[in-house]
């Protein structure tokens, strides 16, 4: 029997219910298809940055590096601490500290979930740069809080970077219908988004098979509302690809079902995986958050650690549920995930 070691980091807010539930359905696949799961859970939040003063403890990176993977909640409660703080005490130094360059967010509509456009059939896999360019965190500010204050914020793109990200996007669409979206903005950033458009003009000769699009920012988004079954793959850089998957949650029906990977294919380090949902506050206790995106998140971690009959099962599992309509009627937190384990 194989063995995993998960770290389970719960966060903030909805972040908990939702990460329960995520385990809950990894605990019963798990016996089902005999394999041995071991989580270990840690506290690391806003509330422990208020006990601390840090989000998670100086050797928290050392820690999880013994781990196969992690299981991420949410991050966040801006009422308690701003959010560049704990975003930046968590959720970036885990991506950066172990390279987990490609974020990987799938958006489909699941059979019985209804999104907001009259079009249906897309089914389109975002992959951002996740771990400089315009979230580098270079900059900084000066004459703070006078009429003469500067802030600078320097996005950094080197050409490793925007190569691996690019090669990773071609490597999946080889897999699906080889169809790749390039994102830029060169019209008007000139030097680090014309320095994309190089790279992916010379990737695209290693992979001839792959017809290669290239596309501004503001023209895939408005495609992605008006034409989203032309899509496929899309690669995109760090801000873009974040902007981007929440539009992609959005056109599959919300946040509540958009999930997402990151990655780092070397697996002597430990890939991370959460919902794109944040910790809603505001419903944070109420046991009626939706736990599908962290559920879906959790299939793809046991896709990504080789449990793909597991992870097959589970998406299967959550789609017989909203097939049913039972998602979109005010079920509990609680009753989806028991409605995902009985169809397990």
């Amino acid at each position: 029997m194989k063995s995993y070691q998960v770290a389970v980091i719960p966060g903030d807010g909805i972040g908990v219910d939702v990460t329960k539930a995520a385990w809950q359905v990894l605990e019963h696949s798990a016996k089902r298809f005999d394999f041995a799961l071991n989580g270990k859970w840690f506290p690391w939040s806003c509330e422990y940055y208020l006990e601390h003063g840090e989000m998670m403890p100086k050797n928290g990176i050392e820690t999880l590096s013994q781990f196969n993977a992690v299981l991420l909640g949410a991050v966040g409660w801006p009422e308690k601490v701003a959010d560049s703080v704990s975003l930046h005490g968590l959720l970036l130094p885990i991506r950066k500290q172990f390279d987990l360059y490609a974020n990987v967010r799938p958006h489909r509509l699941l059979a019985g979930v209804e999104g907001p456009l009259r079009k249906s059939e897309f089914d389109i896999l975002c992959i951002r740069e996740n771990t400089e360019g315009e979230y580098s965190g270079a900059g900084g500010r000066i004459h703070q809080g006078t009429p003469a204050e500067v802030a600078v914020e320097t996005s950094i793109f080197t050409r490793r970077g925007v190569e691996r990200i690019l090669r990773y996007g071609f490597e999946m669409a080889q897999k699906r219908s080889k169809r790749l979206a390039s994102v830029t903005k060169s019209n008007a950033q000139k030097y680090t988004m014309v320095m994309w458009d190089e790279v992916t003009e010379e990737v695209a000769r290693d992979y001839p098979d792959v017809t290669v699009n290239r596309y501004h920012i503001d023209a895939i988004a408005a495609r992605m509302v008006m034409n989203p079954e032309t899509l496929d793959v899309i690669v995109a850089s760090n801000l873009f690809g974040d902007i981007l998957t929440d539009l992609g949650a959005a056109i599959q029906g919300g946040l509540g079902y958009a999930a997402s990977a990151n990655l780092n294919p070397d697996p002597t380090v430990p890939s991370m995986f959460e919902p794109v949902h944040g910790s809603a506050p505001d419903i944070a206790g109420q046991g009626i958050a939706n736990p599908v995106a962290a559920i879906w998140s959790a299939a793809m971690m046991l896709e990504h650690l080789g449990e793909t009959t597991a992870a097959r099962a589970i998406l299967e599992a959550v789609e017989t549920v909203t097939a049913q309509q039972q998602v979109n009627h005010g079920m509990k937190t609680t009753e989806i995930t028991a409605a995902v384990i009985a169809a397990i």
